[in-house]
């Protein structure tokens, strides 16, 4: 049997996760496609290197080109990350009839469309479950599993970074600094962990999952974030004591085909599945009108986990091959993309105020939200000796988003207010 020939590029912690499964598991993997999978070449940066997992030197190129020109390669696995030069290979790749699987959700965020369009053209595959998240195989879960039901949400904590952090500063009542401090030195952030704590992480996984789930084709511009910066282990004990857990949400929603898309943390009900989502694993919670409330867990990163996602397409791909289907299935957006406006979109609020501790102070307050025409759902004053004023917390029912907007620009004025210290959209 003539093998089916690969090209990888990248040889990092994922792309090391593709060859020990790949010649790890190649007995498993003949028997699932008829024939072997070979991994012809690999793209690193420095042949001479030392590696941990041993590869001869004769497979390695730091030449993209070698890959993408070799007419004897089959398919392509972009483990690289970044958006250049992945973009350029990867079309370059489709252009000479390649299939491709990646791991890029940054390159599937911003260019997924164009990419997809280019592989319909040439009928070739383009697959990226790993993108989003890791092992959870949420992508061909959407794609085909909820292929006869209509997604109307999908909620999901798809950053193992800020999950961590959050749930460290829940179960030690530990600060966001020291916690960031603790999760770099584990290796869990960054260096630099800007792309993780404010959220655009999750912003291009919440664009990736919409465009699927939503069938409109959705970009980072058309999601609203907020990352977990502002934080507080007050803000968490409070919300605590409520009975929420604070998480960063993705939440991606529709009504009559109008979408909202955004990425907060959220005040999520103890009761709700996703609160009991623990340290650095992910969860995405999927609401279909047939089927009703779903959830899918496990690791949403590591070597190991992502690259099982990788192979996986990696398998999909050869299997299309030996059916002649490549390109046939492939998933591209049909339909017009409306978003919601701040008057469509609606939750629940969790708002927390220092405020003159004097009377009438509530009345005033409450008076604002009845003018917005948002009710209130509870209203608790806790003792705070660490401050002279007075503290406030506020839980509301339904409000849209221009609603509260307008009740936070009047609380600006209102002299009896000390300090907005946080609004929290509620969940669950």
């Amino acid at each position: 049997m003539e093998p089916i020939k690969v090209g990888l590029l990248g040889m990092g912690t994922v792309g090391t996760g593709v060859l020990r499964i790949v010649e790890g598991h190649q007995d498993d993997l003949q028997k699932q496609v008829g024939s072997p999978i070979r991994i012809e070449k690999v793209l690193v940066q420095d042949k001479s290197k030392t590696r941990r997992y041993a590869i001869e030197s004769g497979r390695l190129t730091e030449d993209a080109w070698d890959i993408i020109n070799d007419p004897a390669i089959d398919v392509v696995v972009e483990v690289m990350g970044g958006i250049e030069p992945a973009k350029t290979y990867i079309l370059a790749a489709l252009e000479r009839g390649k299939h491709i699987v990646t791991a890029n959700k940054d390159l599937m965020a911003l260019h997924g469309t164009d990419i997809l369009n280019k592989a319909a053209e040439k009928n070739c595959d383009v697959f990226y479950e790993a993108s989003v998240a890791g092992g959870i195989p949420i992508i061909r879960t959407l794609i085909e599993g909820f292929s006869s039901d209509r997604i109307t949400k999908i909620m999901g904590i798809v950053n193992g970074t800020t999950n961590y952090i959050l749930t460290k500063m829940s179960q030690e009542g530990a600060s966001y600094e020291d916690v960031l401090k603790e999760a770099q030195e584990l290796g869990y952030a960054e260096a630099d962990p800007t792309s993780d704590v404010e959220g655009l992480d999750a912003a291009r996984k919440m664009a990736i999952l919409g465009t699927l789930g939503f069938h409109a084709s959705l970009s980072l511009s058309d999601v609203k974030v907020k990352g977990i910066t502002q934080v507080s282990k007050e803000d968490i004990q409070y919300g605590k004591s409520l009975g929420y857990e604070v998480k960063l949400l993705g939440i991606a929603e529709r009504q009559d085909d109008m979408i909202g898309v955004s990425v907060q943390p959220t005040m999520v009900k103890k009761t709700h599945p996703l609160a009991s989502v623990g340290g650095v694993f992910n969860a995405v919670y999927v609401y279909g009108e047939a089927v009703g409330e779903t959830m899918f867990y496990g690791p949403g990163a590591g070597e190991m986990p992502t690259a099982t996602s990788v192979v996986a397409d990696l398998v999909a791909v050869v299997k299309n091959m030996k059916l002649g289907v490549n390109g046939r299935n492939m998933f591209v957006p049909y339909k017009e993309k409306k978003l919601k406006t701040d008057e469509q979109i609606a939750s629940k609020y969790f708002v927390r105020l220092h405020v003159d501790d004097k009377a009438g102070v509530l009345a005033k307050i409450t008076q604002v939200f009845a003018e917005c025409e948002v009710s209130l759902e509870s209203v608790v004053q806790q003792p705070n000796h660490a401050i002279t004023d007075a503290e406030i917390v506020i839980v509301t029912h339904d409000a849209s988003v221009a609603s509260m907007n307008r009740v936070l620009a009047a609380f600006e004025t209102l002299d009896v207010i000390q300090a907005i210290k946080s609004v929290y959209r509620v969940e669950g």
